[in-house]
């Protein structure tokens, strides 16, 4: 028999974009080169302690999806290695676990020889779930048997069953070949058929949601236009309703793997997530720099070091601060911290909460009121695809 001339690719085909699609990737171009301005030219405090946060966000969203529910600033206080938060052992490993592997991945966006690979991506899956490597569950391996997405309704329902594991090494081979040639459609676009594709493969015995998030935050990040902390969706995904409609969304595939079909949903699904993530950001930067000038101002009228500026802003923007924390953004010694925050405390501007190693500090009856509201005031997100949306404004 003559082999076939023609190769029948077992992805899913990109779909082409509409006359509102390009629109609302225009606006979405258009708010991201506007943050990236706006980083460049506030203060490197800020920059750093949002990038800290979006980090912690991500982690603490994308986790929540699979069922590891630990706050964002539970995350951010594991992330700077405080062990004394009240989090189950399992949830704290695959916290750390996955910080690890997403720390990892922000190193990735600017190396020159970079390439996707079968190794790189396994090797990423050892990183997240090398701690619960079995056997029969191997970690950084392409899975051995079966493997099915239980219907959130119903666990003895099969929502989706994944490809044949006889099937997964040929169609990652595929896929790491569809990462490694620029066909000319937009980044943002390619990241999320990305995260279809791999979603769909699940490779791995576990960790198959996670990974597929990841890879489409490491794709934005190699785009280059915004940090790598900047360009995660996925604390938008973790949002309850809009957890939900992703369910929904990757449902609408249907119950198997069936790659020829039309995925323009899916597509939109993205673009709008995309656009309100950018809608996010450039609120929390805003508030964020506002909560600064407040405080900035108080301090400079009490008697206080201009370094305690950053303790009260954590509290101000994230509801509390610890003294590791404030340590380390200041490099300051223990006791220098400890003595800050006591003064605060004395004076009422800080409220102590705990005891020794689990103790943080919240706003006092002293904490500039006005601090609060700017940073406690929600912010209303607009749907790009609605009429009369101006948010790229």
């Amino acid at each position: 028999m003559i082999a076939s001339m023609y190769h029948f690719s077992m992805l899913f085909p990109t779909p082409d974009l509409n006359v509102d699609d390009l629109g609302v990737l225009a606006e979405i171009e258009s708010m991201r080169h506007a943050l990236r301005h706006q980083v460049r030219t506030v203060p490197t405090k800020w920059t750093e302690r949002l990038r800290k946060f979006l980090t912690a966000d991500a982690v603490a969203a994308s986790n929540s999806i699979e069922g590891f529910r630990v706050s964002t600033v539970d995350v951010a206080d594991l992330m700077e290695g405080e062990r004394d938060v009240e989090v189950s052992e399992e949830d704290r490993d695959e916290t750390l676990a996955y910080q690890r592997m997403m720390t990892y991945i922000q190193t990735l966006h600017d190396v020159e020889d970079f390439s996707y690979s079968k190794g790189l991506l396994n090797g990423l899956h050892w990183i997240l779930q090398g701690h619960r490597h079995t056997a029969g569950k191997p970690a950084g391996q392409w899975r051995r048997g079966p493997v099915y997405v239980t219907d959130a309704r119903d666990p003895s329902i099969a929502a989706y069953t994944a490809p044949e594991a006889v099937d997964v090494p040929g169609l990652m081979e595929e896929l790491v070949d569809w990462l490694n040639v620029d066909d000319g459609v937009h980044a943002l676009v390619r990241a999320a058929m990305a995260h279809l594709h791999l979603v769909s493969i699940h490779p791995w015995s576990d960790g198959n949601g996670r990974m597929s998030r990841s890879l489409q935050t490491l794709m934005i990040a190699r785009e280059g236009v915004l940090a790598p902390e900047f360009s995660s969706i996925e604390a938008w995904l973790g949002r309850p309703g809009n957890t939900w409609d992703y369910y929904r969304e990757l449902s609408a595939r249907g119950s198997v793997y069936l790659p020829v079909q039309d995925v323009h949903s899916w597509i939109r699904f993205n673009l709008v997530a995309y656009h309100q993530q950018a809608q996010t950001v450039r609120n929390r930067l805003e508030r964020s720099g506002g909560v600064w000038s407040i405080l900035a101002d108080f301090v400079d009228s009490e008697p206080y070091d201009e370094r305690v500026i950053s303790a009260l802003h954590e509290v101000a923007m994230s509801g509390r601060v610890r003294r590791q924390r404030y340590e380390n953004v200041e490099g300051l010694t223990t006791q220098q911290a400890q003595r800050d925050l006591r003064e605060l405390v004395v004076a009422g501007v800080l409220e102590s909460v705990g005891r020794t190693r689990a103790r943080y500090y919240t706003s006092g009856p002293r904490f500039p009121n006005r601090a609060l509201e700017i940073a406690r005031t929600p912010m209303t997100l607009t749907d790009p695809y609605q009429p009369g949306n101006d948010s790229a404004g």
